[in-house]
């Protein structure tokens, strides 16, 4: 080709990727965000929506919401220099031009925040776990009914392939009967001497407004380790048992086919701290949790492993979202789920992280309408699992439960843990 062919055929190829591009661009559309809560979490997921600009429907931060003003500013810094800052969430939700919410705050705060986002027509998405009390959640699936608003949460595991397959296959019979459910919750990270107290008082940082940050929460002085970490205080959290807890107690639902019921019963033993201004949430435990058709799920912490083992008499699946193993596995290279075998909810999106394609799907649901693939009730029901798991290891006993009704049956102090009291004027409503 001489030079003139060759600037020839460029022009040709310019003339029509203008109008390409031009179509490209038209079709495009942003779905304003408001992040609330800008810890570690809340940068994460900045972070993810910013490789959501890759799609034709998107996420655009447009609001970034923390009681920690330095926080905010990081954020805004790092992922959208456009973004306006707040430290009270209901102004962020008063913006008319925001579509959705991203809710990365300590867990006392989800529900409270989570309702009022679905009365200003928000669609939702917030972190798990969903709730700190099993009658917040009730709440919340509740509020999300009469809204009709789009509600994700960001269990991600459910758009991660490995934890699909391996619940498919038990769905589908490749196991045999399922019989057992084996759940370890890694605590390896977490060095010996991060739980500890009694923990001194502090002065509050100046960016930081701590009577908002505890909310619901009683009253206590400031001491570092309340605010960071949060979650080893049932004041804010439920440990271990609700962080990775509600990550792995929902896919063994998911696999069971429970996501709208649950446990008949729950037991555990657990070794509770005892100082006073200390973390109160245990480091090891185990606990049986007893469901329908005779399946046994046991929970326990580990230092070395992390992932679910499914165990059926025919087989065993092991899954974490580094991997999916066992000969059920396998034997799908020469034996392949059939076109009328039970899929459980295959997303769109086909490339990213399983956080990337949870918040994708996210925003093709506020585009067609269709469910969620982390809906609010299924979310709820795992929650209150982990709930109900936790009030068993501090009660210390065995603890029967209705799960039509939602409720526990023959004890009032443990009925009591259901809820919370809350201190005004941050109550749920």
């Amino acid at each position: 080709m001489n030079r003139r062919r060759f600037l020839q055929a460029s022009a040709g190829m310019v003339a029509v990727a203008l109008p390409a591009a031009a179509v490209y661009s038209a079709a495009r559309r942003a779905i304003r965000v408001g992040l609330i809560g800008a810890g570690g979490r809340g940068r994460q997921l900045a972070g993810t929506l910013g490789w959501t600009r890759f799609r034709p429907v998107y996420g655009e931060l447009a609001a970034v919401c923390d009681v920690n003003r330095l926080r905010a500013e990081q954020v805004r810094r790092e992922h959208s220099p456009a973004a306006m800052l707040y430290d009270d969430y209901a102004e962020l939700l008063a913006r008319d031009d925001l579509q959705a919410v991203f809710i990365a705050t300590p867990d006392h705060w989800h529900a409270a925040i989570a309702l009022a986002a679905l009365r200003a027509g928000k669609a939702v998405y917030c972190e798990k776990p969903l709730t700190l009390t099993v009658d917040e959640g009730r709440q919340l699936v509740a509020a999300a009914q009469r809204s009709r608003c789009v509600f994700q949460v960001g269990t991600q595991q459910r758009s991660d392939w490995r934890f699909r397959t391996a619940c498919e296959l038990v769905r589908n019979g490749r196991l045999g009967a399922l019989r057992r459910i084996d759940i370890k919750l890694p605590t390896g990270s977490l060095p010996s001497t991060s739980f500890g107290g009694p923990f001194p008082v502090s002065p509050v940082p100046a960016h930081l407004n701590w009577d908002r940050w505890l909310g619901q929460a009683p009253w206590v002085e400031f001491r570092k380790q309340r605010y960071d970490p949060f979650r080893w205080w049932f004041e804010y959290s439920g440990g271990f048992m609700s962080d990775w807890g509600a990550h792995h107690l929902d896919i063994a639902h998911w696999a069971m086919g429970v996501e709208h019921a649950g446990p008949t019963e729950v037991e555990g033993w657990a070794k509770l701290p005892n100082v006073e201004n200390g973390f109160n949430t245990p480091r090891r435990f185990e606990v049986e949790l007893a469901y329908p058709d005779g399946v046994k799920v046991q929970v326990e912490t580990s230092e070395i492993e992390n992932g679910i083992t499914f165990e059926g008499d025919e087989g065993r699946v092991f899954v974490n979202r580094g991997r999916v193993s066992g000969k059920p596995v396998e034997e799908l290279a020469r034996r392949p789920l059939g076109p009328d075998a039970l899929r459980l909810c295959p997303v769109k999106v086909a490339w990213g992280t399983p956080t990337l394609i949870h918040v994708l799907h996210f925003f093709d649901c506020i585009e067609t309408g269709c469910a969620p693939i982390s809906d609010v009730a299924s979310q709820h029901r795992s929650a209150t699992a982990c709930h109900l798991a936790n009030i068993a290891l501090r009660l210390g006993r065995k603890l029967t439960w209705d799960a039509a009704r939602e409720q526990i049956v023959g004890d009032a102090e443990a009925s009591a843990m259901l809820s919370r009291p809350q201190r005004e004027p941050y109550q749920v409503a």
